[in-house]
C-alpha cells in the first residue's frame, strides 16, 4: 500500500494510531501486574502491533502512527491526576524495560527491509 495519501491510507493510519494507544494501555497495565509475564506478553503485542503496521502499509509510516498511539497512551497515564498520585507508577524496573524494549522494537520494525522493499535482479528470473 505504498503511494499517495487517499482515504484509505489515512484510515488505516488513524486506525494504527488507535491500536497504539488500546495496545499502549493493555501493556502498561498488565507489565507490573504478573511480572516477568506480563512484561513479554506486553512486548510482544507491541512486536506484533509494529510488525502488523508495517506490513500493512508496506512503509514505516505504519510503525510510526502505531508509536505515536502507544507514546501517547504513556503520556496520558503518566501525567499526576488531582489527587497527586498516577495512574501509571514506575515501581520497578518493569516500566523502563518496557518503555526501552518498545523503542527498540518500534526502530526495528520501522528499519527492516522486507523481501518486496529489495529491487530484483537482472541476472535473476523473476518468478
Amino acid at each position: 500500500m505504498t503511494g499517495a495519501w487517499n482515504a484509505g491510507r489515512i484510515g488505516a493510519l488513524l486506525g494504527l494510531l488507535a491500536a497504539g494507544v488500546v495496545v499502549g494501555v493493555a501493556g502498561w497495565l498488565v507489565v507490573d501486574l504478573w511480572f516477568p509475564g506480563g512484561l513479554v506478553l506486553a512486548l510482544l503485542a507491541l512486536f506484533g502491533l509494529f510488525l502488523g503496521g508495517r506490513l500493512a502499509l508496506g512503509t514505516g509510516i505504519g510503525v510510526g502512527a502505531a508509536t505515536g498511539g502507544w507514546f501517547l497512551s504513556y503520556v496520558i497515564l503518566g501525567v499526576p491526576r488531582p489527587e497527586g498520585d498516577f495512574l501509571l507508577g514506575s515501581s520497578g524496573i518493569s516500566m523502563y524495560v518496557y518503555l526501552l524494549g518498545g523503542v527498540v522494537l518500534a526502530v526495528m520494525c520501522a528499519t527492516m527491509s522486507l523481501p518486496e522493499d529489495r529491487p530484483l535482479s537482472a541476472a535473476r528470473n523473476a518468478r
